[in-house]
């Protein structure tokens, strides 16, 4: 069973968060780990240990890989082996085993092994199953989300500058990995100040008839219109690439000779503009923290422990510079040590990422060789996986370890805030124990235009990102602004699903066991009707309506079988249940946008009442980008030749009236 892709559809679209969300270096903020358990009986230990010598006799000698499944055929560890047989071997005996292996023998009701030609490509097909099936003893990478990079464009007679994520198949040249999305969107910024490349994708760029607003704000040249010839625009382009190529200090000391020029010769005002070039050149630099001398290309693998979790602190070092840094939080059984977390981590980083020629670990383990000869397999040149004993890698690296372990202590602080906020929360509404995945539900649109359902997830490692999920609300027979009635479609999708899906008590189990609603009485109205319909008991249920004029603090609450009740002004219970609506209600206003704005750009602005085609270029004329358009005040829009006062607020309302 593949574990990952269990609730996901073509109607239901996983989140794509938007770039300051991204900054968070993990998809949850806080580790609440479980507490070790016992050893299995003995008797479950033979069992198991008999169906594995079984297996074992069928087992290839060679290299391969090998799956241990539990009597649901779920996947329990995903292992690779020079010799497979050997190795399962080892399992086959009843005594002597650690706390995790045995309670993985205990488990195991019967085996898979495929046979690989080489045992790197066992140990590169181990780390495709791993993530593929999520077993519950292998160390799993949490976050796997893409790293975004530059991109300079070269298919086009004037390149253009932008974010890029995912397959590299446009023409261009690609910078990075960045840490976040945020770093990337701070650098560009920087860099379309420093260099002026354009960052408007073709097709607004060939219907332009006069610059932009990106022009008159000094971030972009213009070549559009002819404000700079391609001739010169090509050099801007090609400082560009010298800078981010790691030849900053060359461009730097270019443009301060061409300043000074400029100054000698009386232009002041082109010296003012290389002056501010400059500024936003040391502004990029200045977000680096680290300047490597001598390291051109790698990446910095920390791995720290404490209170049986694992840190691994990321460092991306390109053309000698530092791109970001982050934390990940793999979870991995207590009895792991970091070498072992931080080879399985690796394997799986890995999977669909570029890899650098130079891998730097902080900690040594047996297949560092294998693991260099695999990245050198699928990567197509020789990459080396080093432990630094001195110099500046060691230093690099004494740095990263310095990072991660702030960063555990940090998640442990949390953490322990996070456990007391669970149990609280139990307390306070009667639920029989703490929940593990809290699933909290809200719809947006604008007078039913656009509707949006989405469900975020918080567990007891706080929000899971990579499980939120939007919905878009398709019933044709639904009254506009019905909140009640898209509830219950949302509901009734992520309900009927979930029935296929077995109920489990780990923390991995896609069922939740505690659902907030947006809304009140209505919605959870809805919320019972769906789930008795599908003959669904045993999920807690709670509304959150709003408070009188919708103050904070306020909310009335709605759970089956009670009647509506508050909670005290500054219980932190309260605010626990408060700071997951508005993280619902914030994700629901993003996705609602985001499928406005492309209906926008599919119809036309023509969508927004009293504008038409002559309007619509108007409002570009004066703004440039859509963008600019939804972000101008009232003010703004009143000045646009053709825009009256009542249209001008028709077009601020359309972009600002979220509900």
């Amino acid at each position: 069973m593949d574990r990952d892709r269990l609730d996901v559809d073509p109607e239901i679209e996983p989140e794509s968060a938007p770039a300051e969300e991204e900054e968070d270096s993990d998809s949850a903020p806080a580790i609440v780990e479980d507490p070790p358990e016992p050893l299995p009986a003995a008797e479950h230990v033979a069992t198991g240990a008999l169906v594995i010598r079984e297996h074992a006799r069928l087992a290839p000698t060679g290299p391969g890989v090998y799956r241990m499944l539990d009597a649901k055929g779920d996947v329990l560890y995903v292992g690779k082996a020079k010799n497979v047989q050997k190795r399962v071997g080892a399992y086959a005996r009843e005594y002597g085993h650690a706390i995790r292996t045995a309670r993985m023998i205990a488990a195991t009701a019967r085996m898979e092994f495929i046979s690989t030609a080489t045992e790197t490509e066992a140990l590169l097909l181990e780390a495709n199953l791993i993530k593929r099936f999520r077993p519950r003893f292998n160390v799993l990478l949490r976050d796997d989300k893409s790293f975004p990079y530059i991109l300079i464009t070269n298919d086009h007679v004037a390149p253009q500058i932008l974010k890029h994520r995912g397959a590299r198949n446009r023409p261009g040249d690609y910078y990075g990995p960045f840490a976040a999305a945020g770093a990337v969107a701070r650098t560009l910024n920087a860099l379309e100040r420093a260099f002026l490349l354009r960052s408007c994708s073709n097709a607004f760029y060939e219907s332009r008839t006069r610059p932009c607003l990106l022009f008159q704000i000094k971030r972009c040249s213009a070549p559009c219109t002819g404000e700079i010839s391609h001739t010169e625009y090509g050099e801007l382009v090609d400082e560009a690439r010298n800078f981010l190529s790691g030849k900053s200090n060359a461009v730097k000391e270019q443009l301060a000779a061409e300043m000074e020029q400029a100054s000698n010769a009386q232009d002041f005002e082109r010296a003012a503009a290389l002056r501010d070039r400059l500024a936003a050149l040391s502004a990029i630099q200045s977000h680096q923290g680290i300047h490597p001398r001598s390291t051109e290309e790698a990446d910095i693998f920390a791995c720290h422990q404490q209170g049986g979790v694992t840190c691994i602190e990321v460092f991306f070092i390109r053309n000698y510079q530092n791109w970001g840094d982050r934390a990940f939080f793999p979870r991995a059984d207590r009895s792991l040590d970091a070498a072992e977390v931080l080879e399985s981590f690796l394997a799986q980083f890995y999977d669909n990422k570029p890899c650098p020629r130079l891998v730097l670990v902080s900690h040594d383990f047996p297949d560092r060789g294998l693991l260099a000869e695999a990245l050198s397999t699928r990567a197509g040149y020789r990459v080396e996986v080093a432990l630094p004993q001195r110099g500046e890698k060691r230093e690099l690296m004494d740095q990263a370890l310095v990072n991660a372990r702030a960063a555990l202590e940090r998640r442990l602080a949390e953490s322990s805030t996070q456990a007391r906020l669970l149990k609280a929360l139990a307390e306070t509404l009667g639920l029989a124990t703490p929940p593990r995945r809290i699933e909290v539900y809200d719809v947006s649109h604008i007078q039913g235009s656009n509707p949006v359902g989405v469900m975020i997830v918080a567990a007891a490692d706080g929000l899971v990102k990579n499980q939120y999920r939007k919905f878009n609300i398709k019933s044709a027979d639904l009254s506009p602004g019905d909140d009640t009635a898209m509830m219950r479609e949302m509901l009734r999708r992520r309900f009927t699903r979930l029935k296929d899906v077995a109920r489990g008590d780990d923390a991995d189990s896609p069922w939740p066991d505690f659902v907030i609603l947006d809304g009140g009485a209505g919605q959870l109205a809805a919320a019972q009707e769906i789930l008795g319909e599908l003959g669904i008991a045993g999920v807690p249920l709670l509304a959150v309506a709003k408070g009188l004029d919708r103050d904070a603090g306020r909310e009335t609450f709605h759970m089956p079988g009670r009647e509506p009740f508050r909670l005290p002004p500054r219980d932190p219970v309260l605010y626990f249940i408060e700071r997951l609506r508005d993280e619902a209600h914030r994700f629901a206003i993003g996705s609602h946008r985001v499928r406005r704005k492309r209906d926008i750009a599919s119809g036309g602005l023509q969508e927004i009442p009293g504008v038409g085609p002559i309007r619509k270029r108007a409002l570009l004329r004066h703004f440039g980008t859509l963008t600019a358009i939804e972000r101008a005040a009232l003010s703004d829009l009143e000045k646009v030749p053709g825009i009256n006062a009542g249209t001008a607020k028709a077009i601020h309302d359309f972009f600002h009236a979220d509900g």
